[in-house]
Parts: C-alpha cells; sequence; structure tokens
C-alpha cells in the first residue's frame, strides 16, 4: 500500500477500513507501505496507526518514508516512533531480511532527501541474493539501475489520477509542456508546476515495468488530490513472488 496521504480529507476511513480488509484478506508473508502516510502535519500520523495496527502478516509490516512524511523537521522521528510503536519498522537507508537470508528487503530514504544515497546501501548486498528494493519516487529506478533490482516497489504518483482511454494519464503531456515554456513566463502557469516537478518518468507512474533487467512496480495510492480520480481507481496491491 503506498500515498496515503491520511489528513481526515484525502482518505476516507470507510476505503481504509476496505483496504485493510483487502490486505488481511490475502493473508500476506509481507506487507509494505511506500511512503506519504501522512499528508503534511505529521500529527495526523497518531490517527492514521489505530488502523494500520490492524494490519496482519507472517514476517511483518515494513514501511519507507515519502516527501510529504519529511515536511516539517520533526516530521520523520514522528513518524518513525509512532509506527514503531505498533511493530511497523521503517526503513531509511537499511536491509533487512524478515523471511530469511535468501531475500534482502531494501529501504531507501525518500529520493528529495539529502539522505538520499543508495550506493552504501546496496552494496551491503551479496550480487546473488535476490532483493526487493522500497522507494518512494519512482525516478529513483534511473538511478539505481547500477545494481540488481529484482522487484522496486514505489508509489508518489497516484497513478497519474486521471487516465483518459487511449490516451493515458494527461500530467505526462502537461509535464512536458511546462517544461518547454520560458522560464519568464512560467509563472503565469503556477498549476502546471506541480506536474512538471512530481516525477520526470510519467511513463511510469502505475503498473509494472521492466528498467534494463531490473523490475519496477508502482502503486496507484488510496489518497487522492483534487480534483479526485478517474479511471484511476485506489490501489491495494498483491504480489505472487516465484
Amino acid at each position: 500500500m503506498s500515498d496515503f496521504h491520511f489528513d481526515g480529507k484525502r482518505l476516507s476511513e470507510t476505503l481504509l477500513a476496505k483496504a485493510i480488509a483487502a490486505s488481511n484478506e490475502a493473508e500476506p508473508d509481507l506487507v509494505v507501505l511506500t511512503g506519504d502516510l501522512v499528508n503534511d502535519d505529521p500529527i495526523a500520523i497518531h490517527n492514521l496507526v489505530p488502523w494500520l495496527k490492524g494490519l496482519q502478516s507472517q514476517y511483518g509490516i515494513y514501511a519507507i518514508l515519502g516527501n510529504h512524511d519529511l515536511r516539517y523537521r520533526r516530521s520523520r522521528s514522528e513518524i518513525t516512533q509512532a509506527l514503531s510503536e505498533i511493530g511497523i519498522k521503517v526503513l531509511w537507508n537499511e536491509v533487512t531480511y524478515p523471511v530469511g537470508a535468501g531475500l534482502a528487503l531494501v529501504g531507501l530514504a525518500d529520493f528529495w532527501s539529502p539522505e538520499f544515497r543508495p550506493a552504501p546501501v546496496m552494496e551491503q548486498i551479496d550480487q546473488n541474493t535476490p532483493r526487493i528494493v522500497l522507494s518512494h519516487n519512482p525516478d529513483t529506478a534511473e538511478r539505481l539501475r547500477s545494481w540488481r533490482v529484482d522487484l522496486q516497489l514505489s508509489g508518489h504518483t497516484h497513478g497519474g489520477q486521471v487516465i483518459l482511454p487511449g490516451i493515458g494519464t494527461p500530467a505526462k503531456y502537461l509535464a512536458k509542456l511546462y517544461g518547454k515554456i520560458p522560464k519568464r513566463f512560467k509563472r503565469f502557469f503556477p498549476w502546471m508546476r506541480s506536474f512538471y516537478i512530481t516525477v520526470k518518468h510519467w511513463n511510469w507512474a502505475a503498473g509494472l515495468h521492466p528498467i534494463g533487467n531490473n523490475h519496477l512496480y508502482v502503486n496507484r495510492g488510496l489518497g487522492t488530490h483534487a480534483p479526485g480520480r478517474l479511471f484511476c481507481p485506489p490501489e491495494v496491491t498483491v504480489i505472487t513472488l516465484v
């Protein structure tokens, strides 16, 4: 699961309950949460953790933080502590082996954080060991091509939120157009700026993508920003590894 943006407005308790029920129904070996648990003020995490406490997993629940989880100086510590108190392990540039030595689980710092330094993390892992990498922003897949990544799990894009049949998400076209606007005129199009800065690779906004020899899966998220979703429903992803 990804991108809850929990603040009492962007994710209803009804949908959250359904998402948790769907996860538990799958009887998962692992549950991973790929960032943006809150939208802005980290105090919202204290209203989210009672819900997350209901998640069930044989080998544990792991989370990473997204850019919205780092808005304030206290955000990282407050969110990490709240999750830790209910048994959810937050990975920040860490490697763990929740199901045994045969599978590494990597959690990276957010791409926009100055602490996003994948090299010393990835180089801890034996090259012959399969690994799942949790990285909030799918753009990191470009940087991670230097290492073996059997499966990268990301969020951040909300799938584009609006999907037009036969066209895809308009966000990628708006981002491209904004990039071509001369700098002196960009201030007249502030609403387009978010599409430009959110992610470079809008073509990776949702679903499974081969990235060289690596694989990236981007979850559409649960929370929703204005103007809402069209043909891009919230998502709980159940993945079977072979």
